[in-house]
């Protein structure tokens, strides 16, 4: 691999560099779209008990900011309605979606960067075989016009390696951007059902 890589030339390094930051990227975004991080499956019933009869204690409210996404979520309606006892449904509502946005931003944070990589990597990869390309057309004429013709179809197959990395860094790339956009699409679905169900609870407890 590092003998390719070497063979390739210097517009392969770009490549590389890309690849590993989409490593570090997909690693990262696993590690923080887990189910347990954000979405937690009974969290949203285990809220709503601990608020049945009133609002709990805040450092009950602060635990449950600090346990995932949507306790973040939850935890800023029962906030709000804890410094403001007045606050109708729609106030409620209003802050929520509030810290809802703010989630979604930490949800979707290096999808961009990732879905740049999956569509950068090809071109560079076909830069890298034009620039080889030049190169090599450039050194067979040389002064009587005349080339290797084995030499040139080496130097063609070492040219094109740069648009094989290429697409070899983009299709994960672009896979994984999919697959990573879809999970956020869902659990942004599951924080905006559980806050709407969880603002017509507060709603309902007695001020």
């Amino acid at each position: 691999m590092l003998s390719i890589i070497q063979a390739a030339g210097w517009p392969i390094w770009p490549l590389v560099a890309c690849s590993i930051l989409a490593l570090a990227l997909i690693f990262e975004r696993f590690v923080s779209l887990q189910t347990r991080r954000v979405a937690p499956p009974r969290l949203l019933d285990e809220a709503i008990a601990v608020s049945a009869r009133g609002l709990p204690a805040p450092g009950v409210i602060q635990q449950l900011a600090r346990s995932s996404a949507l306790g973040e979520v939850l935890a800023t309606g029962m906030r709000t309605l804890a410094s403001q006892p007045a606050a109708n449904e729609g106030e409620l509502r209003a802050a929520m979606e509030g810290s809802g946005r703010t989630v979604a931003l930490r949800l979707e944070k290096y999808l961009n960067a990732l879905a740049t990589i999956a569509s950068a990597a090809p071109l560079l990869g076909l830069f890298g075989t034009v620039v080889g390309m030049i190169e090599i057309f450039g050194s067979q004429g040389g002064a009587t016009g005349a080339g290797n013709p084995a030499q040139l179809a080496h130097g063609i197959s070492v040219a094109l390696y740069n648009t094989a990395f290429g697409l070899i860094v983009a299709i994960p790339a672009l896979i994984f951007w999919r697959y990573f956009r879809s999970r956020v699409d869902v659990y942004l679905l599951t924080l905006e059902l559980s806050a709407e169900t969880f603002v017509r609870h507060l709603a309902r407890l007695p001020r």
